[in-house]
């Protein structure tokens, strides 16, 4: 079976948007933590445009922090920002619970220590990889700041890797591809028959908003589990803690890892379903994968709703999401990391 997947360096157009915003809801949540948020984000060609709706007791210089979020992920161009965000709606104040409908898987597999799909952390790697070359060896002063992978993998087999990533004008393809391949390739993925292309057309010295415009929020993929499990358009970026776009999704991920490295199943995927104006989900599924239940089937759906609470409130004390950690998780994946609680199952 073949599994594809895509991972976007730091420096991506969509990504400098995701850090932007959730850098964004940082800011608010350090100032004050009972700020609702939703923040929306656009760059394109010089140009940042910031939306969304704000309630917060907090007041700080938006424009002036994005600029230096884009500035701290590598770019030194000049920048325009543009802000207009609005308290939300009469109708959206008064609601308790779920601001949206919203579906949220979480998934969690034995095949790799993080509890993600092997592809996924693959891809992951490379950009991060690119990423810290570039910051951290001077001998890749070359490299740009945007960047992609993508890994497919046929069963167990890695069958192609390709690797996009910017770099200065003065540099040749060829030398990039060289540097490339001992550096970042041939450490993470190997050589042994696996189809490999970097820069497939040829010079990548055009990036981020030069190149291409972003939008926050739009890759779900990229964020959560690399399209391998269904994860409908509920992003948490730029979101504040008590939607369930965050909240839920940390949630589900949460019992998924929890129900895998206590050794009840292979690979558990965790379906919650809220509505708008209930702070329970109206529905919760469990399906997994080589259960260690002792005979008849273990009925996971049952278990996990006795041993856990889904309210969007107890979700947010119970896994510290107040807290201002969102940009950090912005890029690389909000899953399979480290210091984050959602991530820190134990024995609950």
């Amino acid at each position: 079976m073949l599994k594809a997947v895509e991972a976007l360096a730091s420096g991506h157009p969509d990504k400098i948007c995701d850090q932007i915003a959730d850098g964004i809801v940082d800011e608010y949540l350090r100032r004050d933590p009972e700020s609702r948020l939703d923040i929306k984000v656009l760059g394109s060609h010089g140009m940042i445009m910031i939306g969304g709706e704000v309630n917060s007791t907090a007041d700080f210089d938006v424009a002036a922090l994005a600029k230096q979020i884009y500035a701290e992920i590598g770019y030194q161009d000049e920048v325009e920002v543009f802000v207009n965000v609005e308290p939300s709606s009469e109708e959206m104040l008064k609601t308790v619970g779920s601001y949206d409908t919203v579906v949220v898987n979480g998934y969690a597999t034995r095949e790799t220590r993080e509890f993600l799909p092997l592809p996924f952390v693959l891809a992951q790697g490379l950009v991060r990889r690119l990423d810290d070359l570039r910051k951290l060896d001077p001998m890749f002063h070359w490299l740009g700041e945007d960047g992609k992978a993508q890994v497919v993998m046929d069963g167990k087999k890695i069958f192609a890797v390709t690797l996009l990533a910017s770099h200065a004008a003065d540099v040749s393809p060829n030398d990039v591809k060289a540097n490339l391949l001992a550096r970042v390739i041939y450490p993470i993925i190997g050589s042994d028959d696996v189809q490999i292309f970097i820069n497939p057309i040829g010079s990548f010295s055009s990036r981020g908003f030069q190149a291409d415009a972003g939008a926050s929020g739009r890759r779900p993929a990229a964020d959560f589990y690399g399209g391998l499990i269904p994860h409908g358009d509920a992003s948490p970026i730029g979101k504040d803690p008590l939607r369930a776009e965050r909240a839920g999704a940390y949630m589900a991920r949460y019992v998924a890892k929890y129900l895998v490295s206590q050794g009840l199943a292979e690979s558990a995927m965790v379906t919650l379903v809220y509505t708008l104006g209930r702070s329970e989900p109206i529905m919760i599924e469990v399906r997994a994968v080589g259960e260690k239940s002792r005979g008849a089937k273990m009925d996971f759906t049952n278990l996990v709703k006795e041993k856990f609470d889904f309210k969007l409130e107890s979700i947010v004390k119970k896994l510290d999401l107040k807290k201002p950690r969102y940009r950090s998780v912005a890029v690389y994946g909000q899953f399979g990391r480290e210091g984050v609680p959602w991530e820190e199952v134990g024995n609950v």
